[in-house]
Order: structure tokens, then C-alpha cells, then sequence
């Protein structure tokens, strides 16, 4: 396995931009220049990060999330 991340990386299974063997390695993303540990998925390119807000779920259960733009 190459040392490049993916450009668009999910933690959610049901995305199609999930990747379980990446996210064994404890990928760390940087936003803003800081490491954010509350990432549910990022895009490189478009510049933006998709964060859980707070303990909120949806009612299916999932938690609920905002984009935030930014340099990722």
C-alpha cells in the first residue's frame, strides 16, 4: 500500500467513499492547521471537512454532521 491518501475518505460503512483498511491506520486529518479528532469525512480538493455536531443524532440514529470549508 502506497503512503498517499485518498481524496475523499468517509468513516461512515454505508459511504461509498469508505475504506476500512485505510481507516485501520489511524489516519489523522489536519483542518486549518489543526488536527480535528471529531472528522466524519473530508474532500482534499473541494477543501472541506463534513464534523459531527456535538452528541445530535438524526432519527435514524446517525449522528448529525456540518460542513465546514476550509484548507484541509
Amino acid at each position: 500500500m502506497n503512503d498517499e491518501f485518498p481524496d475523499r475518505l468517509s468513516v461512515d460503512p454505508n459511504s461509498p467513499y469508505y475504506n476500512a483498511e485505510i481507516l485501520a491506520r489511524d489516519v489523522g486529518i489536519r483542518f486549518k492547521g489543526v488536527e480535528k479528532t471529531n472528522v466524519e469525512e473530508y474532500c482534499i480538493s473541494e477543501g472541506w471537512v463534513r464534523v459531527t455536531a456535538g452528541n445530535a443524532k438524526d432519527r435514524y440514529g446517525n449522528p448529525l454532521t456540518i460542513k465546514v470549508h476550509g484548507p484541509v
